[in-house]
């Protein structure tokens, strides 16, 4: 079944003017202090586990989301880990290799700070494999998600969805701000050129690998609202599994 057809280029990257941002802060708060609880009844039923995982472009602002969302997370009961250019060893396997090895047990929150995604995105973008191969990964994508669900791991999906200009500022200050030049890569501004394949590249995944895990597409330029709707809809997510503390 495909994911109804998404134009990243009509897509908003901002809040709702209705929205009061205090108080979404305020709810924001709240969802944490839930999210705290719902990780710890989580790691105690060991039934469930939680994959998140986070998609977008460089200065989208995953590393915050990580941060200020999921700080009150036991850190027993929740793992980061942050895909980067595969390893020797990892291109002697399958593409998802070095994923599977990194999936959550019961019981456990894994977030993916970028995934296996960025084996059919940035090789799209590039041509660095042909468009068969990519949807050949399309289908090996859709048939390790199932799996996942069917074995107990809940997937949630998250594109941070942030705005070229907006990009370009957050990238502004990695050079002129000295806190944040530690990020700074000149190949994210390189990247900055490809930005229109980029989004025709994430528009083919969402409607092609959204079967059983859909994908969130979360406006990303103020990073109150960001981290609000992230939370959001983890916390909903946790809640439905109905989960009970063991008995003696």
């Amino acid at each position: 079944m495909l994911m109804k057809k998404i134009k990243l280029s009509t897509t908003v990257t901002r809040a709702p003017i209705s929205l009061n941002k205090e108080e979404a802060k305020d709810k924001l708060h709240d969802l944490k202090i839930q999210l705290g609880k719902y990780q710890n009844l989580l790691y105690a039923e060991g039934k469930h586990s939680l994959l998140i995982i986070l998609q977008g472009m460089d200065a989208s602002g995953k590393d915050g989301a990580i941060q200020n969302v999921f700080h009150s997370v036991n850190p027993m009961g929740c793992r980061v880990i942050a895909f980067k250019t595969p390893s020797e060893i990892e291109n002697k396997h399958d593409f998802l290799w070095r994923i599977h090895l990194q999936t959550p047990e019961k019981g456990m929150i894994h977030i993916f700070n970028r995934s296996h995604y960025e084996d059919v995105t940035i090789q799209k973008v590039h041509k660095t494999v042909s468009n068969e191969v990519i949807k050949q990964r399309y289908n090996h994508i859709n048939n390790f998600e199932k799996l996942l669900k069917e074995s107990g791991t809940i997937v949630l999906k998250f594109y941070l969805h942030i705005s070229k200009d907006k990009q370009y500022e957050r990238l502004q200050e990695r050079i002129n701000d000295p806190e944040k030049m530690w990020k700074h890569n000149e190949q994210d501004m390189k990247e900055r050129e490809n930005w229109n394949d980029y989004m025709r590249a994430y528009e083919e995944v969402f409607e092609y690998c959204s079967d059983h895990a859909p994908w969130h597409i979360i406006p990303a330029d103020q990073n109150w609202y960001k981290e609000y709707l992230i939370a959001k809809i983890t916390v909903d997510t946790l809640k439905k599994l109905k989960m009970k503390f063991p008995k003696l």
